[in-house]
């Protein structure tokens, strides 16, 4: 530390110019990891270096201001020590405002929890400074409750969003939030709307989590939101930011002694035989003395332990389920839910008689609710869908996918059809299924596990594992083992699943629009389609279906929900590998041109990171057909 004798007043705007410029120039961690714990420890009880070091930041030039000031947020211990270090340098300087009221909050994602507590927490620490504490929140909820935001942005800004709300609801008072109560309302129900309506169960676990805490800020005496969602590492963390810690450097052990003193100056002194004795023995009122007495606790149970289940039989043929299933007396209840169990294996058992009546069948199944409170039922109910569709694929498919865009269905029964179309074309199409009876035991595709995971993670593990089997390796390993041949069972109904689907999606029906509101059932038969796309591999439908599953890409391909655009990416994904390269050459060069740049669009412009992906693995794709046809001698 340097000292100027005799009282001579001295400038540091050169020091502030050179830290401005190191800093721009890529050296911020290295002279910032030196100086700001020195000036740390220097200003911790001095008001003259406070000064210094506030003249010294708002001494720098605005065109540097911002890496001087991203360094010190970053590198403060903590939001009271940023408070000795920058001062109320956001209210003098609007450069320094912009980066740390907007930039850092509304345009930038990448910044740490810790980092977020310590530039709201500086902003909460000085009364003129909680002003813009108050408008940060107000523009941070204006983002958070867009729908467009939401629709536009990726899920990692809409989680940092989230966090910024939830660290600045901690910091705000009550009257403050009284103040403000009916801006918080009116932006809490405009976003937990607007996430709610997104594809992306992130997303929508994001919206209950904020809308929970700021109804629990608002509403301190009365009923408060409460949303049923599973809870994982990332909704705990966003919970915790509600919970303020102290931010000021304390001695451990006074403070452990200050809180016992206080402590024990708050309990009265109560002797513990008192206590005791008013815990063991409370007392009771007359009419609680009574009904004590009058209780049946004194009754002697009865001996039940050799007791035995009544097994209810299950019908044997397979009209008696259908009798069953469409009856309404209350009294076979325990024979509908033996029917219900047993219904798959009775269809596997006896495919001649369920084509028979494969159709009525897939109805009943189709409109078929819970009588009781059976374990699995939905689970069962698709199994046995899926056993009568592989016994009987051509009129059930047609049934289905008529049912698919027919009036009076809910958005539950068209996506269940879309889940049991998948599961059959699956089970068809891979001989190692041909036969087995277990259909418990087959693999679900990702189109099972969307509304509670992630969207493409089973879907790109498939497409990861054909190109994999596509790669070429120079091993010697241990020869594998060859399963047993079978025909490909989905080869001659291919067709009857995948264009029925494709035909009529952009009719909007009175109850059912997918280019409309009902974007998160489009997403779902986008993925659909995909699927069968990957398992028409080597059937004789498969060029037709590539054709007409381009165009349907083609036309969908500026979607705005995010969770559409990863299934067109992915339909494009399961064409680049199901369909035969001398003919997507022959019959679809100009289209795959077109395609070609559109995914270089998305790779660099698209706000989803899964959609940049994907879009980069059909580029490799495509180069790999390009790299074959220049290997073909002419």
């Amino acid at each position: 530390v340097c000292f100027i004798p005799g009282g001579l007043d001295c400038s540091i705007s050169f020091v502030s110019h050179v830290l401005g410029k190191v800093c721009v120039h890529g050296w911020q961690k290295e002279i910032l990891g030196v100086l700001v714990p020195r000036l740390t420890d220097l200003t911790k009880s001095d008001c003259i270096w406070q000064r210094i070091c506030w003249q010294l930041v708002e001494c720098v030039p605005d065109r540097w201001m911002e890496a001087v000031v991203l360094g010190f947020v970053q590198r403060a211990p903590g939001a009271d020590v940023l408070s000795r270090l920058l001062g109320n340098l956001v209210v003098k300087n609007k450069k320094a405002q912009f980066v740390v009221a907007q930039k850092m909050l509304l345009l930038q994602y990448g910044h740490t929890t810790a980092v977020l507590q310590n530039l709201l927490g500086y902003l909460s620490l000085d009364s003129v400074r909680r002003t813009l504490l108050l408008r940060v929140l107000q523009e941070l909820l204006e983002t958070w409750s867009s729908s467009s935001a939401v629709k536009h942005s990726p899920a990692e800004q809409q989680l940092y969003i989230s966090k910024a709300i939830l660290i600045c609801l901690s910091y705000l008072k009550e009257a403050e939030i009284a103040s403000c109560r009916q801006e918080l309302l009116t932006s809490m129900m405009e976003g937990v709307k607007c996430h709610l309506e997104s594809s992306l169960p992130q997303l929508r676990r994001l919206g209950m989590v904020v809308a929970e805490s700021i109804s629990l800020n608002i509403n301190t005496e009365g009923p408060v939101l409460k949303f049923e969602y599973e809870e994982d590492d990332e909704t705990r963390e966003l919970k915790s930011l509600l919970v303020q810690t102290p931010s000021f450097y304390v001695v451990p052990s006074l403070l452990d002694d200050d809180r016992s003193e206080k402590a024990g100056a708050a309990l009265p002194l109560v002797p513990e035989s008192n206590e005791k004795s008013y815990t063991a023995a409370p007392v009771m009122p007359d009419e609680e003395l009574d009904a004590e007495l009058d209780s049946d606790d004194d009754l002697i149970p009865y001996d039940m332990s050799e007791d035995k289940e009544l097994k209810i039989k299950a019908p044997v043929y397979i009209r008696d389920c259908i009798e069953v299933l469409t009856g309404s007396r209350s009294e076979d209840v325990d024979k509908w839910e033996a029917t219900v169990k047993a219904l798959e294996s009775l269809v596997r058992r006896n495919p001649a008689a369920t084509r028979e009546v494969s159709v009525e069948l897939a109805k009943i199944l189709l409109h078929l609710e819970e009588k009781t409170c059976i374990e699995g039922f939905g689970e069962l109910r698709q199994r046995a869908q899926v056993a009568v569709l592989t016994t009987d694929p051509i009129p059930v498919a047609k049934y289905l996918t008529s049912q698919f865009y027919s009036l009076n269905y809910s958005l539950r029964q068209r996506m269940d059809i879309l889940d049991v179309l998948v599961l059959a074309a699956q089970e068809l199409s891979c001989p190692k299924f041909h036969g087995n009876t277990k259909h418990s035991g087959v693999q679900k595709p990702c189109i099972q596990l969307l509304p509670g995971s992630d969207s493409s993670k089973g879907w790109r593990r498939i497409v990861d594992e054909r190109i994999k089997s596509k790669t070429r390796r120079f091993d010697t390993g241990q020869s594998r083992v060859e399963l047993a041949s079978r025909p490909n069972e989905f080869n001659s109904v291919a067709g009857y699943f995948f264009f029925p689907l494709i035909q009529h999606f952009d009719r909007p029906l009175t109850t059912f629009d997918l280019l409309g509101e009902d974007h998160l059932v489009l997403g779902r038969l986008v993925h659909t389609l995909a699927v069968l796309m990957y398992l028409a591999v080597n059937t004789v439908a498969v060029t037709a279906m590539g054709k007409a599953l381009l165009e349907f890409v083609w036309a969908l391909r500026f979607h705005t929900d995010s969770y559409v655009r990863q299934g067109l990416l992915s339909c494009i994904s399961s064409l680049l590998l199901s369909v035969p390269t001398e003919r997507i050459l022959a019959d679809m060069t100009e289209e795959l041109l077109e395609t070609q740049s559109w995914l270089g669009d998305v790779m660099e412009k698209d706000p989803d990171g899964d959609c940049r992906r994907l879009a980069l693995q059909n580029l490799l794709l495509m180069e790999n057909l390009k790299n074959k046809l220049e290997a073909v001698p002419s």
